[in-house]
C-alpha cells in the first residue's frame, strides 16, 4: 500500500484547504468520473437548445425556417450586439416571435469596456476586461438599457459584468424588474469554478454559460454546487478558444443536466456589433448553427437517448 497521500483526500497534505472549504460547503475537487446529475428543468428535461449570435429577427427567421427543415426544437436564442444597438421595432419583433414560437429570447446588455474610450480592453493582457462597466456612468448605461428592453417585452439578458448582475438580481428582489426576468450570465463573465458559479447564483444569476475549456469533470464539481441552469459551448467561437465537443455531448447532458446545448461556429468572423453591412454573413452564419446543431442532437439520438 502506497504511503502517498492524495491531495484530495481530507487528511491529506491539503487537508487545511479541504477544511477551510468544507466550512463553507464548496466543492475541494473535480469529479471522478463522469457522475450523473438528478438535477433537471423545471419540466423534467434534462437538456434543451440554445442557438446564439442571433443578431436581430431576419436571423432568427433564418434560424426558425432552418429548425424546421431539420426537426429540432429550438429553446433559447441568444444575440451579442446587445439591446441598444436594435431598433424598438426589431426588438419587439422578436419579442413577438419569441412568444409565437416559446422560445426564449435573450438580448446583450449593449455598453461594456471594449466599445468605450478605455484602452486597456483592447490591449492583450486586457482583453478580460472587454464586457465589464467602466465607471458610475457605462453602469447607468447598461441598467438603462435592459429596462429599455424590458418595457418592450424582453424578459431575458446576457450580463457580463459582475457589479451589473449583483445590481439586476437586487432589482428583481426590489420589484424594479419582473420577478420572472432571466439574468443569464455570458461566456465572457468567466465561471470556471465550484465558487464563482455559486457567487454568481447568490447574487442573481438563472443561468450560468460556462467558460468553453472545462472539462466534464470540472462541469461535474460545478453542478454538484449550483442547482441553476448552465450552458455550454459544444462548439465554440474562435475568440474563446474554438472548442468543437460534438462527441461529448451525451456526457455533457449526463454530467450537466439541466443543461443548454449551445452551437455557434468556428471559422466565421465576428458579428459583434451586426448591422446590414454584415447582414448577409448574420444570416449565413445563423442557419449554419442550426446544421451543427442538428449534428450535435444526431448524437443524442444516435445512442437513443433523449
Amino acid at each position: 500500500m502506497s504511503n502517498w497521500q492524495s491531495t484530495r483526500d481530507p487528511q491529506g497534505p491539503m487537508k487545511k484547504s479541504i477544511t477551510l472549504l468544507g466550512h463553507q460547503n464548496i466543492e475541494s475537487a473535480d469529479a471522478d468520473g463522469v457522475p450523473e446529475s438528478a438535477k433537471r428543468f423545471s419540466d423534467g428535461s434534462r437538456w434543451k437548445l440554445e442557438i446564439p449570435s442571433v443578431e436581430g429577427p431576419a436571423a432568427f427567421k433564418v434560424v426558425l425556417e432552418e429548425a424546421k427543415k431539420r426537426k429540432i426544437k429550438v429553446d433559447r436564442i441568444s444575440q451579442g450586439s446587445g439591446i441598444m444597438m436594435q431598433t424598438d421595432d426589431e426588438i419587439k419583433e422578436m419579442v413577438a416571435i419569441g412568444k409565437s414560437e416559446n422560445i426564449e429570447v435573450c438580448l446583450f446588455v449593449g455598453p461594456r469596456a471594449s466599445w468605450d474610450i478605455g484602452k486597456q480592453p483592447l490591449s492583450s493582457a486586457g482583453a478580460v476586461a472587454n464586457p465589464t462597466l467602466r465607471g458610475g456612468d457605462q453602469l447607468r448605461y447598461a441598467v438603462e438599457d435592459v429596462i429599455h428592453g424590458a418595457e418592450l417585452g424582453i424578459r431575458s439578458v446576457l450580463v457580463g459584468d459582475v457589479g451589473l448582475l449583483k445590481v439586476l438580481g437586487e432589482a428583481k428582489k426590489l420589484g424594479d424588474l419582473p420577478s420572472d426576468f432571466i439574468l443569464k450570465t455570458s461566456v465572457a463573465l468567466p465561471c470556471t469554478n465550484p465558487a464563482s458559479a455559486e457567487l454568481y447564483q447568490e447574487i442573481g444569476a438563472s443561468t450560468l454559460n460556462l467558460a468553453t475549456d472545462l472539462s466534464l469533470q470540472q462541469i461535474a464539481a460545478i453542478r454538484e454546487q449550483v442547482d441553476i441552469p448552465v450552458d455550454v459551448y459544444v462548439e465554440g467561437p474562435d475568440d474563446f478558444g474554438g472548442p468543437v465537443r460534438h462527441y461529448e455531448v451525451p456526457d455533457l447532458v449526463r454530467v450537466a443536466a439541466p443543461i443548454y446545448l449551445k452551437f455557434t461556429v468556428r471559422n466565421s468572423p465576428g458579428l459583434y456589433p451586426a448591422g446590414g453591412h454584415i447582414q448577409g454573413v448574420v444570416e449565413a452564419t445563423a442557419r449554419e448553427r442550426v446544421r451543427r446543431a442538428s449534428i450535435g442532437i444526431g448524437m443524442l439520438n444516435r445512442y437513443g437517448l433523449k
